[in-house]
């Protein structure tokens, strides 16, 4: 049974009791036996929605397994994660990773290739578009779509223009430390007046609507969290290439930013570290693995390989230390600290 919200046909399911009837008619047309598997793409569209997988959850006189997507990432928040405790599994689908990016574009793992992901992106529908014209029209009707389908329709955003004008803020300042106020005060730098409060709200939703994401620091020193600055990763850097690409922005700063996307792929926790003043571009854990990240687009020369280093020095715990760059050879282990290029750290983390 399977149910897309966003297609024309499914207009008439306004909430969980239209589509319950729907599903009821299906039992009673089609009479189907054993197990039912029930697909529904773009649930949040669907008013009440909750209702109705509580429901079939914990409806004990049928064998039924249900499927739901979704676009926004408090879907499973709150209540219902409480009511469905134990009895589901959530997914977070993220743009494609190098590893797929090789093999829709049919190319080798290396430089090359990686280089050409880093200016390119993940987003799946821009490998059936030939023309870079077409590839920014997509990737810019995309943006839109989400800031108004996911956000100002469903969250009566009051300030249309400095909802989009935070994110482009963001795309380019991915990868760097700021604040809420840093934002602010940007804005009335410009002669727009905003509010701290408005701007943390729009980010918010920015977030939910996974075209960015998150990152707090952690005082590596201390095992702690620590408030009032963060950085802001894009969920795929089609959006900086292909929309904002006039703004000076560095391959490190893409690196970084690609890598972040990696370490959340499979399945991470992932931090801006800070010890003794320094910064650890991530500080990554799942399970019982912990690795400390160093982020460089290139190992040039001397006194760049000692400050990328520098920062892991001063850690004296024992887990994984590594730096990652573009170079052309990965350089030997310095002081337990490894180099890995950037095509194989994919397959260091697993």
């Amino acid at each position: 049974f399977y149910v897309n919200r966003e297609m024309i046909d499914f207009d008439f399911i306004k909430n969980y009791q239209d589509l319950d009837a729907l599903f009821k008619l299906y039992k009673e047309k089609l009479k189907p036996t054993g197990r039912v598997f029930l697909f529904i793409d773009e649930i949040q569209n669907i008013v009440g929605w909750e209702n109705l997988v509580n429901s079939y959850s914990q409806d004990y006189t049928a064998d039924y397994e249900l499927y739901i997507s979704g676009s926004n990432s408090k879907m499973l928040s709150g209540e219902l994660a409480t009511l469905l405790s134990g009895r589901y599994v959530s997914f977070e689908i993220f743009p494609l990773s190098y590893s797929e990016f090789l093999e829709i574009s049919e190319q080798t793992r290396g430089k090359e290739s990686y280089l050409d992901f880093l200016q390119t992106g993940g987003l799946p529908e821009l490998f059936h578009l030939m023309q870079e014209d077409l590839k920014r029209n997509y990737v810019s009707a995309l943006k839109d779509t989400v800031l108004l389908r996911d956000i100002i329709q469903r969250q009566a955003i009051k300030v249309v223009q400095l909802l989009d004008d935070i994110f482009v803020f963001l795309v380019n300042n991915a990868s760097n430390l700021i604040s809420i106020k840093n934002i602010v005060n940007y804005f009335k730098s410009n002669n727009r007046k905003t509010s701290y409060e408005t701007v943390a709200a729009y980010i918010g939703e920015i977030e939910d609507a996974f075209l960015i994401h998150k990152t707090e620091r952690f005082n590596i020193k201390g095992k702690e969290t620590v408030g009032g600055v963060a950085k802001y990763y894009i969920n795929d850097l089609s959006f900086y290439n292909y929309l904002y690409r006039g703004f000076a922005y560095g391959f490190g700063y893409l690196l970084e930013n690609l890598l972040y996307l990696e370490l959340r792929k499979a399945d991470y926790q992932v931090y801006v570290g800070t010890i003794k003043g320094s910064e650890v571009d991530f500080v990554a854990t799942k399970g019982n693995r912990t690795i400390y990240v160093q982020s460089s687009y290139l190992l040039f020369d001397k006194e760049t390989i000692e400050r990328e280093y520098a920062s892991l020095e001063q850690i004296n715990d024992n887990y994984e230390k590594i730096v990652v760059s573009i170079d052309d050879i990965s350089l030997p282990s310095k002081e337990g600290i490894k180099h890995i290029l950037a095509w194989n750290f994919a397959d260091f983390i697993i």
